[in-house]
């Protein structure tokens, strides 16, 4: 039973449990601004839920998300300092930054392609169920952007200096099998059982409300993390909005 709607995110609830979705297949689930503002709502009312003691995060139609949509990003290369285009770039992470402060522990579960901004997503949950076959790259360097919205944190506090740097530098993808070897997943399944075996992970967590809200906000407090996300985020802005222009000006080139 769907509990929560907007045109391009819902939320379903069974039991403890919320199942939160990107629903843009036709785009796989690429982020635009009007879903980034819905995954915000929609994070603003699982916190107000106090009987959700896990949430699961999935993409519709069998890919998970496949980064900020291309039309938002050719649209700020064209002046990314401006006002409007700052904003809009900020709106997707402050999407990200929701789905990380969501007050109960999240599990992603990841199909398909997990791509720049949607691997950010990915990667902002307390645990990740993959598919072996699922796609995790960085992206940027592919489309000629500096990294953003705590790429490289979010990284390296999970996997390791050399993990970020391979995806972020070199621009290497790895598959869900890879993924789990390598920390950013706590297990990699086949596709066809990675939201089911999320739910039922989220299902043991969500047990106890109350209990779960408390251990995973001690868990966050005390993580060992290279910079809190927020802060992440504004260390790579300024380098991303010079790539943004170059990608502009080398496009008129």
């Amino acid at each position: 039973m769907t509990a929560w709607r907007r045109s391009e995110v819902f939320v379903e609830v069974h039991g403890h449990v919320a199942v939160l979705t990107l629903d843009a297949g036709s785009r796989r689930n690429a982020l635009r601004i009007a879903m980034a503002d819905e995954l915000v709502e929609a994070c603003g009312w699982l916190d107000e839920q106090r009987h959700i003691g896990a949430v699961v995060v999935r993409g519709a139609d069998g890919t998970f998300c496949a980064g900020a949509d291309r039309a938002l990003l050719s649209e700020a290369s064209e002046d990314p300092a401006e006002d409007g285009r700052f904003r809009s770039i900020g709106t997707i992470y402050s999407a990200i930054q929701a789905v990380g402060a969501i007050p109960v522990p999240t599990v992603a579960a990841v199909r398909g392609a997990a791509i720049g901004a949607g691997l950010n997503l990915a990667l902002v949950t307390d645990l990740r169920i993959v598919s072996r076959d699922a796609r995790l790259m960085s992206g940027f360097l592919q489309a000629g952007l500096h990294p953003g919205g705590g790429h490289a944190s979010l990284l390296s506090r999970l996997a390791g200096p050399e993990t970020a740097a391979g995806l972020a530098a070199f621009g290497l993808p790895i598959d869900g099998a890879r993924a789990e070897r390598l920390g950013l997943a706590w297990e990699a399944v086949d596709d066809a059982d990675v939201e089911s075996r999320a739910v039922e992970i989220a299902t043991a967590a969500a047990a106890d409300p109350e209990l779960s809200r408390a251990v995973i906000a001690s868990l966050r407090a005390t993580a060992s993390r290279v910079l809190p996300i927020d802060l992440a985020i504004h260390a790579e802005r300024g380098a991303q909005m010079w790539s943004l222009r170059r990608r502009r000006r080398d496009s008129r080139d």
